[in-house]
């Protein structure tokens, strides 16, 4: 389960914020009369479609694992918080159906219908991850049931079983990393052609836009991350006491910067920040945090997976300290020159940030399901009641050929993409090339395959179909 989720959460940026990075090109084509942007909008349409189609695999395999690994949890609390994936299945058949209008109607609709029938994706994306986590949040902070005398869930409030303390605070912090992650990693593939001397104009709208949309939110989810730490310190102590390795419930509570949590409670390690950690849980040194110690040794995660959550927490908020300097960086220089920095710095810096934003995004779930442990269900439910009685051979095996479908599957979806941009600039270089011929930019994706003549015009349409 790990394997897969840790897999397919690294497509998801995409699947949320892709569409409306897509949309908001298309827009600036169609407002400014722009060939370049309706460009770049055609051809993110279709790596946004083949992303799609990976995501679905291995959204896929999810759910079926779900019930295959953990029927304990699904058997008892499945009536509880189920609507999240169904809502998230009605959001994954809306969207499938938008992007196949949105990707064949490029040549077959009207400048302005097409893209207002495409304008709901980003809506079905979001309504998709709020199913997701709805239920991730109801198990974080379960709610919305009354337990009868064999322990069972009945009387379920679906209002209240959706909208948890939690789930506020998580889903925010989740769409705007995954908008700012889609935008940092669009923009770095645009950044490595600027290092490597494109300096077009194609190369150039093609990093300002999604960088711009990701630099805006880099501060915003500074602040939504902090109060999604402080939601957690209120609603989920254990955790929180985990993330931060605090051993004793106590005051004046030190921040620790990585270090190691051991089993008799002392940290070997890392950098110590005195009292900082109660300043940023309560705004002042007196704040009191609930430590480790507070629960027994059964109901709270182990050393080791004290030091995983604490780890994956310190990276995530230490890549996006990092951010939203290259995200003051990028503002100082529009400001003041309306343009790019000069500095090559920079965009080795913007190319690198992508990678870091998926990094964090990786860290941001093993912190909250590592944190939780050891309970599936927070408080109500633990891991070794919920998991499998499968034999330990047979999962090893499945895991075995589950990473080399994986594997073959994520390695043909970057053939593909890497496919599709030679594809695009040779067609873009052959279009240059012809004398006389019209520029890449002034080739425009709608109206009749044979209404531009030209063998430059010929080129674009057989190289670029429905992309």
């Amino acid at each position: 389960m790990a394997f897969t989720l840790g897999a397919h959460i690294l497509l998801v940026p995409f699947g949320v914020a892709l569409p409306f990075i897509t949309l908001l090109m298309h827009h600036r084509g169609l407002r400014r009369n722009d060939p370049v942007a309706l460009k770049l909008a055609r051809r993110w349409s279709a790596v946004m479609a083949v992303q799609f189609a990976i995501g679905v695999v291995t959204g896929t395999v999810l759910s079926f694992e779900l019930g295959l690994l953990w029927p304990g949890m699904m058997g008892r609390w499945g009536d509880v918080f189920g609507l999240g994936f169904g809502i998230e299945a009605w959001a994954f058949f809306l969207e499938a159906v938008l992007i196949a209008v949105y990707l064949y109607g490029w040549r077959r609709l009207k400048p302005w219908t097409h893209f207002w029938l495409g304008a709901p994706l980003p809506l079905a994306a979001l309504m998709g991850a709020f199913g997701i986590i709805a239920a991730n949040s109801w198990m974080n902070t379960p709610q919305g049931f009354r337990l009868d005398a064999q322990g069972n869930p009945v009387d379920v409030d679906v209002r209240q079983s959706i909208f948890t303390p939690m789930f506020g605070p998580e889903y925010w912090h989740f769409v705007v990393a995954m908008f700012m992650t889609a935008g940092y990693v669009v923009a770095g593939v645009y950044a490595v052609g600027w290092l490597r001397g494109r300096r077009d104009r194609y190369h150039w709208l093609g990093f300002t836009l999604p960088f711009t949309v990701a630099a805006i939110l880099t501060p915003v989810q500074f602040m939504v991350g902090d109060s999604a730490a402080r939601a957690v310190f209120h609603k989920q102590p254990v955790k929180f006491a985990a993330m931060e390795l605090v051993w004793e419930t106590d005051t004046h509570v030190p921040e620790y910067l990585f270090g190691r949590l051991n089993s008799d409670g002392s940290i070997s390690g890392g950098i110590k920040i005195p009292q900082l950690d109660s300043i940023l849980a309560g705004f002042k040194p007196s704040t009191q945090v609930t430590g480790l110690t507070s629960v027994p040794q059964s109901d709270r995660p182990t050393a080791v997976q004290a030091t995983i959550a604490h780890w994956a927490f310190d990276i995530m908020v230490i890549i996006g300290s990092l951010l939203i300097l290259l995200a003051l960086w990028y503002a100082w220089s529009w400001w003041r020159h309306r343009d790019l920095p000069p500095n090559r710095w920079f965009f080795r810096c913007a190319a690198v940030a992508g990678v870091a934003c998926l990094v964090t995004v990786e860290c941001g779930w093993i912190t909250t399901e590592v944190g939780r442990q050891p309970w599936i269900v927070y408080n109500q439910m633990r891991v070794s009641e919920a998991v499998t009685d499968t034999r330990a051979g047979s999962l090893w095996a499945m895991l075995g050929i589950v990473m080399v479908v994986y594997v073959l599957m994520f390695g043909a979806f970057l053939a593909i993409v890497l496919k599709m941009r030679t594809r695009w600039r040779i067609a873009d270089e052959a279009t240059a090339a012809v004398p006389g011929g019209a520029e890449p930019e002034t080739d425009t994706p709608y109206g009749p395959r044979a209404a531009q003549p030209g063998a430059a015009a010929g080129s674009e349409r057989t190289t670029g179909g429905a992309s």
